[in-house]
């Protein structure tokens, strides 16, 4: 008896907990059914919908969305994504519920990317962000630091239109110079962010060991990106990441390794010219330089202005601002050497308000208003972010009309948005004049991301572009390399570079033949 008792027991135990179990899971499906969740495509198990993508994403998820809706719950894998292709449904997510879904979602890929999800694009919406969005804006991008920096953008986009003249005096006087535009974008990008930041020059300069270290800072930013984003399966497929199918994991060791390598030198370079001179802050060039001045402010304040802090904005803005900047130049030098009229339209209004007599300056862009239209149209039909960074929401909350569950990662396809025929009269067209006189007031843009998590260094990488892209009109001629029209076909990537790097014929304006031979 006491056996069968103590086996009833047993049994009872047992039985208790597994009939709480299935209450709380029978609760749980029920209150799913109740959950109005989006549209989603079929999937199949484990893999979700990951098979239904090719390269570059943004496309793949754009005919998804014009064949199942603009708002869609997909499963990557294990994680539960939100695809956004409605402006309503956007600002909804990044205005209406901007602190819900200011988080970043902790993909394995980004883990040693960001030093353990810590730097500025990466940490989630807390303390650590708060502390490095406030030294971007305040200390690094505000107004007054980017205007303080425009000598630096002069010299370089002078420097660049100098060595330009240089190649083509080298070239047969029979036949134009060739460009290799996508290089030279990304090596004045890459010199104006550095000056900026650590009063360093990487192009340009005939030094040796300079060209090399900036040759691996180029590959260090093309490594990035390319592993940076949301398409590594692994992030998705946790098996793939405990085999480290691909050797992603050690790639990406390695790659986070050298950058924080660097950066440290950076600011050990610093920190030694500070011990021999007072004015070691002060770079080469003259001038304060962002490192020089957070060193100045980890005096007073060694933990939120920490080397490990610092490392994290170098990191940050000179990869982020590099790749970008230059993009948005080889996108805007693409589409127009495709569309000569619209150069021809914008160097007549340079004409106009620069002369030939001297350089394009900073002070002149507001006065432009054809170029700020060229900019405007390629940052409509090129965003340089298509899908934005990813964001994930911190709670349950609802977005047109819909449950989204917490935890759920966000892609805004704003580049699906920015060509949607409903907003914009001949969308894939290129077509400065469709912003004219105001007129594209009020129609949906978001290029720079919005909210809290909005891209800090818009004032900066607009200034850049504006100068460069004018510059290179005030001074040149554009062609093709051939008769083919430029290939404007997308690669993939965080950001959207072009499938193939733009290479075009060039020479000096006549002109401008008198100002050119003082550069």
């Amino acid at each position: 008896m006491a056996d069968t008792a103590t086996l009833s027991f047993l049994l009872l135990s047992l039985a208790a907990p597994l009939l709480l179990l299935a209450i709380l899971l029978l609760g749980s499906r029920r209150n799913k059914k109740r959950l109005r969740l989006p549209p989603s495509p079929p999937s199949l198990p484990v893999i979700g919908h990951l098979h239904l993508f090719k390269k570059p994403l943004h496309r793949a998820l754009a005919s998804l969305a014009a064949a199942h809706g603009p708002v869609l719950l997909l499963r990557f894998g294990s994680r539960r994504v939100l695809h956004v292709a409605d402006p309503a449904a956007a600002e909804e997510c990044l205005g209406t519920h901007d602190v819900l879904f200011a988080n970043r979602p902790r993909l394995p890929s980004a883990r040693h990317l960001s030093n353990g999800y810590t730097t500025l694009g990466s940490s989630s919406y807390g303390p650590n962000w708060r502390n490095l969005r406030r030294i971007a804006t305040v200390e690094v991008l505000s107004a007054h630091s980017v205007l303080r920096s425009a000598p630096a953008r002069a010299a370089e986009v002078r420097d660049t239109a100098r060595r330009l003249v240089l190649d083509a005096h080298e070239a047969s006087d029979s036949r134009p110079a060739r460009a290799d535009v996508k290089a030279r974008a990304f090596e004045l990008a890459l010199n104006v962010a550095a000056r900026m930041i650590a009063g360093k020059r990487y192009y340009g300069g005939g030094e040796e060991s300079e060209s090399e270290e900036a040759a691996r800072f180029r590959e260090m930013v093309r490594e990035y990106f390319a592993m940076h984003g949301a398409s590594n399966l692994q992030d998705f497929l946790p098996v793939l990441g405990m085999v480290d199918f691909g050797g992603a994991k050690r790639r990406a060791v390695r790659l986070s390794r050298t950058r924080n390598e660097w950066a440290q030198r950076l600011i050990d370079e610093h920190r030694a010219a500070a011990a021999d001179d007072d004015e070691g802050r002060r770079s080469s060039r003259g001038g304060r330089t962002m490192v020089g001045d957070l060193l100045d402010m980890q005096a007073a304040d060694p933990e939120a202005y920490s080397d490990k802090v610092i490392r994290a904005l170098c990191l940050s803005i000179l990869q982020t601002g590099t790749d970008t900047s230059s993009s948005a130049i080889e996108w805007g030098m693409a589409e127009l050497i495709n569309h000569p009229a619209a150069m021809a339209k914008a160097r007549a209004e340079l004409d106009k308000v620069v002369g030939t007599g001297r350089l394009l300056e900073e002070a002149d862009l507001p006065s432009l208003p054809y170029l700020q239209c060229i900019i405007t149209e390629i940052l409509r039909l090129h965003p340089i972010g298509p899908l934005l960074a990813p964001h994930e929401s911190s709670a349950d909350c609802t977005v047109a009309g819909y449950d989204i569950p917490a935890g759920t990662m966000l892609l805004v396809n704003v580049h699906m948005m920015h060509r949607d025929a409903g907003i914009w009269e001949e969308p894939e067209r290129f077509m400065p004049e469709r912003f004219e006189g105001g007129k594209g007031e009020g129609k949906w843009m978001l290029p720079f991301g919005m909210g809290r998590r909005r891209c800090p260094g818009e004032g900066f990488a607009m200034k850049v572009v504006g100068l460069t892209l004018g510059t290179l009109m005030q001074c040149f001629e554009w062609s093709r390399v051939g008769e083919e029209a430029v290939d404007m076909s997308e690669g993939s990537g965080l950001t959207m570079p072009m499938a193939v790097p733009l290479e075009a014929l060039y020479w000096p304006r006549a002109e401008m033949a008198s100002l050119l031979r003082t550069l």
